[in-house]
């Protein structure tokens, strides 16, 4: 009993010893496995580092790369539609000669002994000569050469105008229309060539945030420069000045942080799929990257209107006006905060009303406050000209009005505005 016993308790013993050391290998082969699967891991992370990959986020750097790609095909596709706009007048030749001044004088003679003379400068006109003043930016909008630009870009009606395009060709332009409230022109290439010409996105679907694309020749120098930032902020209402004086309200303007410079005028800011949302038309001077584009549904009617009827036709009511803020209803007393103040100009000769205009029919009058169009309340994010774009000319439309604190109700219909060419 106990030899058998003790055998078995040997056997158990051997078998327990084997299972254990079967065991331990199994375990250290697994844990040999995982850190060799953790090694080549490791090694494969060194490998992705050493070619420059941001391991934290692999599948965010294919898609930077993909963003990257979309963007740089979008503009050598669209590059061929965007143009440099160049501004040149015959202006005076300057000829500066000298003029012999004190000899044969006797009082100088005396004075200084002997003879004396000098020859001081002078300056006179010889003729003229051509000469680049100035230039913006601009696009192509259809195969057969209508270009959009800002009108500040083509202002000097005694100015000529030149079309250069990417490949260096030049093209002689024309004026075809200037909006005188809004600073658009539409100019005109003759030729028999086909152009490569952008579309217009939908601006109402702009949105903060996406990217934006622009187009410029920057600076008046460094024409087909591109920068890329995002849209900054939407409905802005500004004062656009030229530096000489000139001031124009802007409403509804696309803001965004991509660089716009002087030169940038009048070319487009494009979403991501080469669309235009805008054209860039002017930056916040001492600014860090705030520039401001006029938003493509406006400027898609016009260009449509003038490639249709040759001009541009818009509703026109004939008020010069001001906005209404709290500051200024606190500061007059209105019982009101809001609407479009109907009020002159700064010379006697800027009326308030124009004669003869839908609103001079209507009995519109100085200092009336035209709180509500067709129902639409008008505020600083949608002021009275952004309402009177939507309309139609031969619309009639229904005017809510403050006056001498009341309100009343007028109709009138909307006429064709005059022409500024």
């Amino acid at each position: 009993m106990n030899k058998n016993y003790n055998l078995a308790n040997t056997l158990f013993t051997i078998f327990v010893s084997v299972a254990l050391s079967l065991i331990a290998c199994i375990g250290f082969l697994a844990i040999t496995a995982e850190r060799s699967e953790n090694v080549q891991t490791a090694s494969s992370i060194s490998q992705e580092q050493s070619e420059g990959k941001d391991v934290s986020d692999v599948q965010g750097v294919a898609a930077l790369e993909t963003r990257e790609e979309i963007i740089v095909n979008i503009v050598e596709k669209v590059n061929p539609a965007v143009v440099s706009v160049v501004v040149t007048k015959d202006v005076p030749i300057i000829e500066r000669y000298y003029e012999d001044y004190g000899s044969g004088n006797s009082f100088f003679e005396d004075f200084f002994g002997g003879s004396f003379g000098f020859q001081r400068p002078q300056y006179r006109e010889n003729g003229t000569q051509e000469q680049e003043i100035g230039g913006g930016s601009g696009f192509f909008v259809s195969a057969d050469g209508f270009v959009v630009t800002n009108k500040h870009v083509v202002d000097d009606r005694e100015a000529n105008y030149t079309i250069l395009t990417n490949d260096g060709e030049k093209y002689d332009a024309e004026i075809l229309a200037i909006d005188p409230s809004i600073d658009i022109a539409i100019l005109k290439v003759t030729t028999q060539e086909e152009f490569t010409y952008l579309t217009f996105a939908n601006s109402e679907n702009v949105r903060l945030g996406q990217t934006a694309i622009a187009i410029g020749n920057a600076l008046a120098e460094f024409r087909n420069s591109v920068s890329v930032g995002v849209v900054s902020g939407l409905a802005r209402s500004i004062v656009a000045g030229s530096g000489f004086g000139q001031a124009e309200n802007l409403d509804n303007v696309i803001q965004t942080d991509t660089a716009i410079n002087p030169g940038n005028s009048g070319g487009p800011l494009m979403n991501i799929y080469g669309e235009v949302i805008g054209v860039n038309v002017a930056v916040a001077q001492g600014s860090e990257n705030i520039g401001f584009a006029l938003p493509s549904n406006i400027v898609e009617r016009i260009v449509t209107s003038v490639k249709e009827t040759g001009e541009i036709i818009r509703p026109y009511l004939g008020v010069r006006y001001i906005p209404v803020t709290e500051a200024l209803a606190q500061r007059n007393n209105l019982d009101v905060d809001y609407g479009s103040l109907i009020q002159r100009g700064e010379t006697r000769e800027d009326l308030a009303v124009m004669p003869g205009s839908p609103a001079d029919k209507s009995g519109l009058e100085e200092n009336d406050i035209i709180l509500e169009v067709d129902g639409q309340k008008i505020t600083l994010e949608k002021p009275l000209a952004t309402v009177l774009r939507d309309k139609n000319v031969g619309q009639t439309i229904t005017l809510k009005v403050y006056r001498e604190g009341g309100e009343i109700t007028l109709q009138t219909t909307l006429e064709k505005a005059p022409s500024s060419l």
